[in-house]
């Protein structure tokens, strides 16, 4: 099939895909982001950041990777605050959520001893990784930890290493993963290494916004914790929380850690800032606990989430409720296949502490007329 065939096909399908123009923002409610601390638009903060006259001072490139970089202050005070964040476990920066996952799997995975157990809904990120490790793998269906464990008793044996792959907030269905019952599986099987992406989940909830592992008694036994800046942060990157000799193997052998141009040091330096700022943002994330009740309840479900799917079913008929709430003011984007498996075409709800209650009956009420029209 020629390129021009199959952008066809994905036109007829509701699946074709393009860069969105700028939205006007005067009046719109954005359901869309990723901002879940409302931070992104915060002036005041940028302010108080650019008004030290040694953050102007700090280079806006690195102009070279890391292993290569004369610029490595930035790096190391940021790595050093989370290390310290995270019980003084070693802390490696990357430059996004998709270089953590697709280095850090393909170098852990790299050897052919290596079995990788993922949840079927993980990132794509993550499926890319594995991928790229070339290793044997296998996907237990979502949160089906009985299904999990038996993996494991059968296949324990057999290799040197078995990594579990799973989110602690998923992206796409806003739920979170049994980290519990994850770290007793790892304390049975110890060829385990147990890997928890974290992006959507830090500073958004959890102790001081660290996500879902930091508060676990078990914390010890999660072998990587990866986390994302480009969220709740409001800045660029991502960072690995893992073990001295896990962190000394990613430097070495994570290709997309060696191989990449760092992130500027000022992106460094501003997330620091944020996160210190972040850590004691109980106010909005107990806001952003309140909108999701307020929406759980608009919606008839039992599970607050922040971010909450509407299940359509059909990439055209999400793109059609889609186009009608922007219509009315409203931005709640359509997720379509392969993002999502076919049939589960949805609209994805994306919550932010910048808003108000009022907004999510807003949001309900037209969703509730769309879809029924």
């Amino acid at each position: 099939m020629s390129y021009a065939d199959t952008l066809d096909r994905l036109r007829s399908e509701g699946n074709f895909r393009k860069i969105p123009q700028a939205t006007p923002s005067a009046g719109l409610i954005d359901f869309s982001l990723n901002d879940y601390l409302g931070l992104g638009a915060r002036q005041d903060l940028q302010e108080v950041f650019f008004a030290d006259e040694t953050n102007r001072r700090i280079p806006m490139t690195s102009s070279a990777a890391r292993l290569l970089s004369s610029h490595q202050t930035e790096y190391e005070k940021l790595e050093t605050l989370l290390s310290t964040l995270y019980g003084n476990r070693p802390a490696l920066l990357f430059n996004s959520g998709y270089h953590a996952n697709t280095g850090l799997i393909s170098a852990l995975a790299s050897e052919k001893d290596t079995l990788i157990l993922a949840d079927r809904l993980v990132h794509a990120s993550i499926i890319d990784g594995i991928t790229l490790s070339r290793a044997p793998f296998r996907r237990f269906p979502h949160n089906d930890f009985a299904r999990l464990e038996a993996l494991l008793s059968r296949e324990h044996d057999n290799y040197s290493h078995i990594i579990i792959a799973v989110e602690s907030v998923y992206s796409m269905d806003g739920d979170s993963a049994d980290l519990e019952t994850l770290c007793a599986l790892k304390s049975r099987f110890p060829k385990s290494i147990l890997y928890i992406d974290e992006a959507h989940a830090f500073g958004a909830v959890g102790v001081s916004g660290l996500g879902l592992c930091r508060g676990l008694q078990t914390f010890p036994e999660i072998d990587v914790i990866v986390g994302t800046f480009g969220k709740a942060c409001a800045s660029a990157g991502a960072f690995a929380i893992t073990t001295p000799t896990l962190r000394d193997y990613a430097v070495n052998r994570a290709r997309s850690f060696i191989f990449s141009t760092a992130i500027p040091p000022i992106t460094c330096a501003w997330t620091r800032f944020m996160i210190e700022q972040i850590v004691g943002m109980e106010t909005e994330r107990q806001h952003l606990r309140s909108l999701s009740g307020r929406l759980a309840a608009n919606l008839g479900q039992d599970s607050p989430r922040y971010i909450t799917p509407v299940i359509i079913g059909s990439s055209n008929e999400a793109i059609r409720i889609s186009t009608q709430l922007i219509d009315e003011g409203i931005k709640v984007l359509p997720i379509r296949t392969p993002t999502v498996p076919p049939g589960t075409e949805r609209l994805r709800i994306s919550l932010s502490a910048a808003m108000a209650l009022e907004q999510i009956d807003r949001l309900t009420d037209a969703l509730k007329s769309a879809i029924n029209q």
